[in-house]
């Protein structure tokens, strides 16, 4: 039987995407006080918005334990799976990848896991998962999909233009002050996770000129595969893909959900770019 594919929940694969190619997710968790959700399962990124929003403070996210990853990983060798791809969240962003290699190391006996670090998040992750699904559907071996995944991470972008400052001040991440000034001046700060850590990008005045800014950046990265637009409930999610769609005519744009693992930090209204820049092609000019 071909390899077999597994990621976690930070990906924002929708359960049909994931289940088209029998890539398994192994969920965050969400705590709320005393309250834990399993992320996309128990929580969706639509009830876990909503829930924020009345959330006196921010919610905390947790990653899924070395159980949760081994428990899946002989699931897929009882189902006749030779090895396993399981590619995971940036290790600068989040614990869970430690976890899935503690799991493969418990195997190691037992089955062949390859844990790789996508140094991504949300459907710049989901991207990898699923050309790696696609690759094992093929019937590729461990070998070239791990070499497959391996050559993308370097060109895979992701920038996010945050539309609110709130949760960075309830995080504490910046205090009050600055909280309010930079509210007053309405800046929209946008950031860059294309290296699996977040560096701040650009800074721009108002919401318009930050998406213009993210569509500047599809505009300029010229051949690029596996455009993927996501949002955190954003209000003008709808008007921003015609924009994207009118400025590049006939390329392929993925639309989904921001889940709760950005979400709490980003806060509501995110919207984000992801994708594949051409190979020749060096990091767009930010």
């Amino acid at each position: 039987m071909p390899a077999r594919i597994v990621t976690d929940s930070s990906c924002d694969l929708t359960t049909a995407e994931a289940d088209e190619l029998g890539i398994e997710v192994v969920p965050l968790t969400i705590r709320f006080g005393d309250e834990e959700y399993v992320d996309r399962d128990q929580l969706s990124p639509q009830e876990f918005y909503r829930k924020m929003a009345a959330a006196p403070m921010l919610p905390e996210t947790a990653a899924p334990s070395p159980g949760a990853f081994e428990e899946r990983f002989r699931k897929l060798a009882v189902e006749g799976a030779d090895a396993v791809v399981c590619i995971n969240i940036s290790r600068g962003l989040s614990a869970t990848g430690e976890a899935a290699q503690q799991a493969a190391r418990s195997l190691a006996n037992e089955l062949d896991v390859r844990v790789i670090d996508s140094r991504s998040i949300t459907s710049g992750l989901g991207t990898l998962a699923l050309r790696a699904g696609r690759a094992a559907a093929d019937g590729r071996s461990a070998d070239d999909i791990e070499a497959l995944v391996n050559g993308l991470i370097p060109r895979n972008h992701v920038y996010g233009a945050l539309d609110t400052l709130d949760n960075l001040k309830k995080g504490g991440r910046i205090g009050g002050a600055q909280a309010m000034i930079g509210s007053m001046l309405s800046i929209k700060p946008i950031i860059d996770i294309s290296t699996g850590v977040v560096e701040e990008a650009s800074k721009q005045r108002t919401r318009k000129k930050a998406l213009a800014w993210l569509r500047e950046r599809i505009k300029e990265a010229g051949d690029l595969e596996d455009l993927a637009i996501m949002h955190a409930d954003a209000p003008d999610i709808d008007e921003f893909v015609d924009q994207v769609r009118q400025d590049r005519p006939g390329l392929g744009v993925r639309v989904g959900w921001i889940g709760a693992v950005i979400g709490t930090h980003g806060g509501r209204g995110i919207m984000g770019v992801t994708f594949i820049a051409p190979e020749s092609a060096s990091s767009p000019a930010g």
